[in-house]
């Protein structure tokens, strides 16, 4: 497990770790009065989808009607390809042959 996100509300984190599967934690952390919540869980393309993280939704949309792109699609299929990239270096991932 990784972390995934954290949140400054409970009920936000509590929402999102149900939106998970596979093995999931949720931790809290305090600093003086401030409580943040730490989300673990199996860093997953879903799971992060779910979370509605990385611009993931919007690549799925793209990806959609890819067959119609104009230019500024294009670019924005680019961009979000360069920060997953990122993303799934971090967390071992490989990106989907589909995606590119």
């Amino acid at each position: 497990m990784k972390l995934l996100n954290t949140y400054d509300d409970r009920d936000d984190a509590e929402e999102a770790a149900e939106k998970l599967t596979g093995n999931k934690r949720l931790a809290s952390e305090r600093d003086a009065t401030v409580v943040i919540y730490n989300l673990f869980g199996i860093p997953s393309w879903g799971n992060l989808h779910r979370l509605g993280m990385h611009n993931l939704s919007e690549l799925k949309s793209l990806l959609d009607r890819r067959s119609t792109w104009q230019p500024a699609d294009m670019v924005r299929h680019e961009e979000i390809l360069t920060a997953l990239e990122r993303v799934a270096k971090n967390y071992a991932l490989e990106l989907p042959s589909h995606w590119l």
